[in-house]
């Protein structure tokens, strides 16, 4: 929490800075109906505009994010002409004097080289163009310059430069967010990976050998199994989307079920009760079916008589709240705490951690899997889905309502 203050205070901070010099730029006498002081409308109108201007940058820098930011950032800077650069090319410009494109380029080798600012003064021979000036401040991540932010004026100006140069301080902080946000999504890739390497060898055989088994006499059943296992296999290696639905993640549990149920047949019951008013709800790809595995694993093993699964999903107001319980041979409270922490990994103890993991950084610390257990008594995992996240969504298609 600490280091999320110290980058708030970091991104803040310079805002208000340029929030009080424009202030100070555009101050007016208030009128009857204006409510604080020039400079406080000035702040509040620095922050408005900064927070537009937050959500294309957090995507990282290209030319489309460029372009949507750079009008906004030109205002916070009160300039007549400001431009975004990477470190080969023009990305966006916005104002005048576009025809000083090259100019530019040319003379940001050195500050993109050291990471300093600079000013310099315009060559033009267009006698009515406003701009005569460029005020260079670069973008930096990790120490790393990605670019500059180039402000354009009519006259030299070291209150402009100091000012620039706090902008584009906060707009390396998006950058750097943005950064942060494309390696936790290559971080939750890579643990999908995991999950579909684990997908047991011993499975895919097991389901292939009964499949086979039906293939003499109940060829039609076979055929079905077939299906079943294609369709399963197809969305689990799928590579569009980090998140999925509650309907399609439910719909490959149906599917994972039907290979399960005709190996062991009367041994696995399984009862679903599915509220149809969070089968939209989305949630992290691959989240659930490794839970339900667990249970079917742990409920028949070690134990000859038949094995209850249970699965529910049921409508909690702002959340969907998932439970899935079995009564088979249950755990150690103190091994699973040991699982979930990750330092063991006995066989099915990945999908467990990893499922917790990431809907932890989904979604946040409490939202993590809360699991009751003890040996002999089952096993009881419950997870709650929040109806709406920012950044959760899925591309996918909505699934079909699992069969009891």
């Amino acid at each position: 929490m600490s280091g999320f203050l110290a980058g708030l205070c970091v991104a803040v901070l310079p805002l208000l800075a340029a929030g009080f010099w424009l202030g100070r730029r555009t101050a007016r006498p208030p009128g009857p109906g204006d409510l604080g002081t020039p400079v406080e409308h000035a702040t509040f109108q620095t922050l408005h505009t900064a927070s537009l201007a937050a959500p294309p940058l957090r995507a990282g820098l290209t030319e489309e994010t460029a372009r949507k930011s750079a009008r906004r950032l030109r205002s916070l800077l009160g300039t007549d002409a400001l431009c975004l650069t990477d470190d080969m090319r023009v990305l966006a410009w916005d104002g005048v004097g576009a025809h000083h494109r090259t100019e530019i380029m040319d003379r940001l080798a050195g500050p993109l080289d050291t990471g300093r600012g600079e000013a310099f003064e315009l060559t033009c021979r267009t006698p009515d163009c406003p701009v005569r000036w460029a005020v260079v401040a670069p973008l930096t991540v990790d120490d790393r310059v990605h670019g500059a932010l180039v402000a354009c004026a009519p006259r030299e100006s070291a209150v402009l430069a100091r000012a620039a140069a706090e902008v584009a301080r906060w707009v390396s902080v998006q950058l750097e967010l943005a950064d942060l946000d494309r390696s936790r999504t290559r971080l939750i890739e890579a643990e999908i990976r995991a999950l579909r390497a684990q997908i047991s060898p011993h499975f895919v055989f097991n389901s292939l050998a009964v499949i086979a088994s039906f293939v003499r006499t109940d060829p039609e059943r076979a055929r079905e199994l077939l299906l079943e296992f294609a369709e399963f296999t197809r969305y689990s290696f799928r590579r569009h989307g980090t998140f999925t639905t509650l309907a399609d993640e439910l719909h490959a549990i149906e599917q994972y079920l039907s290979l399960a149920r005709a190996r062991f047949g009367d041994r696995l019951a399984v009862t679903l009760q599915i509220a149809p008013e969070v089968l939209p709800v989305a949630l992290p790809f691959l989240c659930l079916q490794p839970l339900v595995e667990n249970a079917v694993k742990h409920g028949l093993e070690g134990r000859a008589g038949t094995c209850h699964i249970r699965i529910t999903a049921q409508d909690a107001g702002a959340e969907a709240l998932v439970v899935i319980e079995d009564d088979g041979v249950g755990m150690d409270p103190e091994l699973l705490r040991r699982i979930l922490a990750g330092e063991d990994s006995p066989s099915g103890g990945i999908g467990l951690s990893n499922a917790d993991d990431r809907l932890r950084q989904v979604y946040g610390d409490d939202h993590g899997l809360v699991i009751e257990t003890a040996p002999g008594a089952g096993m009881k995992i419950t997870v709650r889905l929040p109806k709406y996240q920012p950044g959760v969504h899925s591309a996918g298609r909505l699934g079909q309502l699992p069969r009891d």
